[in-house]
């Protein structure tokens, strides 16, 4: 898909983490951000870049980096305002930085479903639950999620206002698990373990 770019959101704080750079923590003797992009090796896009608050060098060495416009760790509907203004196709999907093998083929889901509908957003649904991370957008909605930085309803509750379409990706084998605190490192490493 020539004509989707991938966000890695990578700006959190990672506070359940003690305030690490939660992309550049350790999983299996690599980084988060490289399996993400290595996730994302199995997808169909056209580039990717990665919002980052730290470390930005750091990041720079995998892909274009770019930082929020706005400061203080505003969440990551600011870092999908940001990464939209950057964007240089028309459509742009972003993934957490802490979902390491997350399943293969949900962008091109996601984009089918848009095209389906004639929509201009899309995201995930596993098990019943939103994923609102997992998530397309025509970079067209980049100054309605500017916008809605001044409001408090967060990425979730922005995709409400705007009509987000669910796609259910239910079947899609693979992991969707975050990866918040120790004991989630703990129980991923021991998954990877098990498959080696």
């Amino acid at each position: 898909m020539s004509d989707t770019t991938v966000a890695i959101l990578a700006g959190g704080q990672g506070s359940r983490l003690g305030g690490i750079d939660k992309g550049l923590a350790i999983l299996a003797e690599k980084p988060l951000v490289e399996w993400a992009l290595a996730a994302l090796d199995r997808e169909d896009h056209a580039g990717v870049m990665i919002v980052a608050n730290r470390n930005l060098a750091h990041y720079r060495r995998h892909a274009t980096t770019i930082s929020d416009a706005v400061c203080g760790h505003a969440g990551p509907l600011a870092g999908i305002s940001a990464a939209m203004a950057a964007c240089p196709t028309r459509w742009m999907a972003t993934v957490p930085v802490d979902c390491p093998t997350p399943p293969t083929g949900w962008i091109s889901r996601l984009r089918e479903a848009v095209a389906v509908a004639g929509g201009d957003s899309a995201v995930a649904i596993v098990g019943g639950q939103r994923q609102p991370l997992f998530a397309l957008y025509d970079t067209s909605l980049a100054q309605s999620a500017a916008a809605q930085l001044a409001g408090d309803a967060g990425v979730a509750g922005w995709q409400i206002q705007i009509g987000t379409l669910q796609v259910d990706l239910t079947d899609l084998p693979g992991d969707w698990s975050n990866l918040n605190t120790a004991l989630d490192f703990r129980l991923a490493e021991e998954r990877l373990r098990a498959i080696e």
